[in-house]
């Protein structure tokens, strides 16, 4: 298939396009930023079938003309993943980015015939209702706080609507805690991973120091990514919601532990009363989400669980180090 990945440069969007790539499929990557030039080389290989486009996701006319020119499948990426900091300076383009823009998409995707639209939204939608469950569902009523969680609710019944409407293939992913290759902080995300935070102290020579364990249902973005890609190719999709996840909490202290035993010489542990650190939590604690659904229906499973993922984020990180 010829598949679009809005946000494709970024995080998440790599990682789609590293899984997807593999699997056959020729992607378009369309961001604001560049490819790095890192992830060129690594995707080098793949020829003609990558291709990147720099445009702004407010384009309206540059996407339609882009979509025109022939496309199986849609992943929207583009988003603004913002903490409480970058909130309080762009509330108004939080809700532009990962709302509004995506409208223009998916009404071109609906005039030119694309075959399938992937949302790709986040476990933050469940908001305050994380608190109050053991178990996250696709049937749990949510309660979406911040505007970033506001904002991915939204973007999902905004595509669903689209979808009654119009008649359009459109679901939504809801993903959690993700992490791994390709993760960096931006401009329109200052909320990195606890274990992106943990190798960039290792990066700088330093031990990891964290104020807190970092309890979630942590998933390694390249299982992640091959969900995203089983939506894409499955027929007919039973649902328009899914939850993406490991579904089993951890701890990034556990993670770190891990990595470093990899390493001699580094450590990762909590830091002592007073003693200063840099990684920084974002989000509370919540319950873990279901992935039933995605086991039911297509037999998805994450491969990756704490140690597995240590491991291979241990050999990515010797090839790529230089970008943490």
């Amino acid at each position: 298939m010829k598949i679009v990945i809005f946000g494709g440069t970024g995080f998440v969007g790599l990682n789609v396009a590293e899984v997807l790539l593999a699997r056959g499929h020729d992607v378009t990557l369309y961001d604001r930023a560049e490819l790095p030039p890192s992830a060129r080389r690594s995707l080098a290989d793949y020829g003609a079938r990558l291709k990147a486009v720099q445009g702004d996701i407010t384009d309206a006319a540059t996407i339609d003309a882009l979509i025109a020119g022939g496309c199986d499948a849609i992943v929207l990426g583009a988003a603004v993943t913002a903490g409480d900091e970058l909130e309080r300076v762009s509330t108004a383009r939080v809700l532009e980015i990962n709302v509004m823009a995506q409208i223009p998409i998916l009404l071109s995707a609906i005039r030119h015939g694309v075959r399938r639209v992937v949302n790709l939204s986040s476990a933050s939608a469940y908001g305050a209702a994380g608190a109050r469950v053991d178990i996250l569902d696709e049937e749990t009523p949510c309660d979406p706080v911040s505007f970033y969680a506001i904002s991915k609710f939204t973007s999902e019944r905004s595509v669903a609507r689209h979808a009654e409407l119009f008649g359009g293939d459109f679901l939504s992913v809801r993903l959690s805690a993700l992490f791994g290759p390709w993760e960096k902080p931006s401009s329109v995300r200052d909320t990195p991973s606890l274990q992106f935070q943990i190798l960039a102290a290792f990066a700088r020579g330093e031990s990891a120091l964290l104020p807190a364990p970092g309890i979630k249902d942590w998933t390694y973005a390249p299982d992640a990514a091959e969900a995203v890609a089983l939506l894409i190719e499955a027929e007919r999709p039973c649902h328009r919601l899914y939850n993406i996840s490991s579904g089993t909490p951890w701890s990034a202290l556990q993670w770190g532990e891990a990595f470093a035993a990899l390493h001699p010489g580094l450590e990762c542990r909590l830091a002592a009363p007073g003693e200063k650190t840099l990684i920084k939590l974002h989000g509370g604690d919540r319950a873990p989400m279901s992935v039933k659904r995605m086991a039911d229906e297509f037999g998805w499973r994450a491969r990756f669980g704490c140690a597995e993922s240590a491991a291979a984020m241990s050999a990515w990180w010797m090839q790529h180090k230089e970008g943490i």
